[in-house]
């Protein structure tokens, strides 16, 4: 539901929410394509999450992002959800349409393979097996990105194996299921190691694995970005690899809802870039 002013409004929930880079990137496309409007950061408790959202269209806002803890629960309070969505199993974006209904996007997949073609010109997700460490939401949309941008092979690893068989079972049988126990040796070959768990995190343990069986020719992407540099990224850059970090996902994902919301299709730049990196860490 739009404002009579024009004015546009947006935001992202989480809780909590403090620590979300998404307010800096879309306040700096609204003031460089000279839009009037604001993104906010917007702290919501989960069980509050459904009456947030169901406020937006009287609140005048466009739509939302949506972070940890509340991309699953908001596909139960969402009135239409895209097919990738559904695939899977999350929301990150909401829409409010004219009628004041809302629907429900996951760009995650997409800000995933554009941070990688964005990073690597000319890669091909079909080229080398893939390698995905984890099992949760974060690894459903890399996956669903991968398949659709046309991998053959995905080697997937998770502590817990049913959780990884689930996803096996929902993508198809071009997803290969190692045990922990073999992280190493699934690297031999692959073109691609991604790790979504948040093992490397501050405050986290780093990773525990060798990269001495990844060719050197190997794409390295760690999805969180902070830091910037996890100890993943930093042995893949020793051994000469390719590292890839968590920010260019968020940015590049963070395109097509910012096109949602105002019809501008925007730029990842090196300001951009520069503008966001200046608040994390190394």
């Amino acid at each position: 539901m739009r404002t009579h002013s024009g004015f546009r409004l947006a935001g992202v929930m989480g809780w909590p929410i403090a620590h979300s880079r998404s307010p800096r990137i879309h306040n700096f496309w609204l003031n460089q394509y000279a839009i009037d409007g604001v993104y906010i950061p917007l702290a919501i408790e989960p069980v509050k999450l459904e009456g947030a959202l169901r406020a937006l269209p009287q609140l005048n806002f466009l739509g939302c992002n949506l972070t940890i803890p509340h991309k699953e629960r908001a596909l139960n309070f969402v009135d239409e959800v895209t097919p990738e969505a559904r695939r899977i199993g999350a929301i990150n974006c909401v829409v409010v349409e004219d009628s004041g209904r809302l629907t429900g996007k996951n760009y995650d997949a997409y800000g995933f393979i554009a941070s990688l073609t964005d990073a690597v010109t000319g890669w091909e997700a079909a080229r080398n097996p893939c390698v995905v460490l984890g099992a949760g939401g974060a690894a459903r949309a890399v996956v669903c990105g991968l398949i659709d941008a046309g991998a053959q092979e995905i080697r997937l690893l998770n502590r817990t194996l049913d959780r990884a068989q689930a996803i096996a079972q929902d993508f198809g049988s071009c997803i290969s299921i190692y045990d922990w126990e073999e992280r190493h040796e699934a690297l031999v070959g692959a073109g691609l190691l991604v790790n979504t768990t948040n093992q490397g995190m501050v405050g986290q343990p780093p990773l525990d694995i060798k990269l001495d069986l990844l060719p050197k020719s190997a794409l390295v992407a760690d999805i969180v970005y902070a830091p910037l540099e996890t100890p993943l990224l930093a042995q893949a850059r020793r051994h000469g690899a390719i590292p890839i970090d968590g920010l260019g996902m968020l940015m590049h994902q963070a395109r097509p809802a910012f096109r949602d919301w105002t019809g501008v299709m925007p730029h990842v730049t090196a300001e951009l870039r520069r503008w966001v990196t200046a608040t994390l860490s190394p």
